[in-house]
């Protein structure tokens, strides 16, 4: 009897922003229950696990995200964008609370035309 694939664990990325602008620059407002950019050059998949720690600025807090890739920069990206990937929310109570929380600190920058390291 074959043996099942091994489900590789999600990876852990820690990512502290302590600045609005960092924050302005990660936050992926489209997707419906937020998300985040997260700078790396590790190879990773559309779809994949990952799980976040979360520091936001001016908070001592650290927000755990269990979300997945939704979009991928690859190095040497057109327009010098970072090399990383969005990671999209999950569609939960603690999400939404945290996308509130991003939203609540931007306040006014959502609204912004200043290039982000997103869409």
């Amino acid at each position: 009897m074959p043996s099942a694939p091994n489900t590789p664990r999600p990876s852990v990325i820690q990512l502290s922003i302590k600045e609005k602008a960092a924050l302005y620059a990660a936050y992926i407002p489209l997707f419906t229950d937020g998300g985040i950019f997260i700078p790396s050059s590790r190879d990773y998949r559309l779809g994949d696990d990952v799980y976040v720690l979360l520091s936001l600025p001016d908070d001592p807090q650290r927000y755990p995200v269990a979300g997945k890739v939704a979009w991928v920069t690859p190095a040497k990206a057109q327009g010098g964008r970072t090399q990383g990937v969005g990671i999209r929310f999950p569609a939960d109570e603690k999400s939404r609370q945290l996308k509130l929380k991003i939203e609540e600190i931007l306040g006014s920058h959502l609204a912004s035309e200043k290039p982000t390291q997103t869409i």
